[in-house]
């Protein structure tokens, strides 16, 4: 805090998907989600995606909580994590290149591989529908390699459509549209803030458009919760690479190219193997926020 009318911040991105940094370690601030919005607000404030706080933890390095552009907490954040990670070190908050952070999903750990490039162990996906989660039950499904897919009704304002999906949770819920050729703005828009809500996700859920490149190179979309769509979402980078892998269309390291930028996600394909997931950390500015 500069004082009781000011609130410090640092502005930054991971691949465009933009953050307000808080430094909480001293449990001083008082995060209501009507100061999120605030913060968050592309006319009215700072602009974020997100909103990220560092604050101290009992079984970590730090603890990492994210907020959505909406206000309301939510359990991870891929591209964060990597900015987190820079954040934390720039700041001399460690001297740590690897640090464990605590999550709402449980321990992360970052990696800062050089300045303004963190790779993130991001721990397991989970594809069980009950921990995503995904109301599963009555819908009819189909293997396709290792992978199960669910053959999802969707009412998006037109015709009822049937989507054949995928879905995971690295943290946080995820479903995954596999298209053949790139999205369209008006697919993104239309599919994403449908699936969103979608009844079948009592958590709402990120939505990820993919469209397989050849088996290194994909080409990704995220509409993500409370937010809208992302220039990179990083979990959902992760998730939807892991499906790709699963089924069978991708190698095991891969290149999601997002509008914003491109991810390395890597993962073994074997049961609780962990994903990995590299890409940049940026510090856009320093300021002072008007409370």
């Amino acid at each position: 805090m500069a004082n009781s009318n000011t609130l410090k911040f640092t502005k930054m991105h991971g691949a465009g998907n933009d953050f307000v940094v808080l430094d909480n370690c001293a449990g001083q601030l008082e995060l209501t989600p009507a100061l999120i919005k605030r913060l968050a607000d592309r006319h009215f404030g700072v602009g974020a995606d997100q909103v990220l706080v560092v604050e101290s933890s009992q079984v970590a390095d730090f603890k990492y909580r994210i907020f959505n552009a909406d206000g309301q907490e939510v359990q991870q954040c891929g591209n964060g994590a990597r900015c987190f990670a820079q954040y934390v070190f720039d700041k001399g908050l460690t001297q740590k290149n690897q640090i464990k952070v605590e999550t709402l999903a449980g321990i992360i750990q970052p990696e800062l591989i050089k300045h303004n490039w963190v790779k993130v162990n991001m721990g397991p996906a989970e594809f069980e529908p009950a921990k995503v989660p995904f109301v599963s039950e009555g819908l009819a499904s189909r293997k396709v390699g290792a992978m199960t897919q669910y053959k999802l009704p969707v009412d998006s304002g037109a015709d009822l459509e049937e989507l054949w999906v995928g879905v995971a949770s690295m943290g946080n819920p995820h479903v995954v549209v596999l298209l053949e050729q790139p999205a369209t703005d008006e697919l993104v828009q239309r599919l994403g803030a449908t699936l969103e809500s979608h009844p079948r996700f009592p958590e709402r859920v990120n939505v990820g458009f993919l469209y397989v490149v050849d088996r290194s190179r994909v080409h990704l979309r995220v509409y993500e919760r409370g937010v809208g769509e992302t220039l990179a979402c990083g979990t959902g980078a992760c998730a939807a690479a892991v499906v790709g892998m699963k089924m069978g269309l991708i190698a095991d390291c891969v290149d999601v190219v997002k509008a914003g930028g491109t991810l390395t996600i890597e993962w073994s394909g074997q049961e609780d193997s962990h994903v990995l997931m590299t890409g940049p950390a940026q510090t856009v500015f320093e300021g002072e926020f008007h409370l």
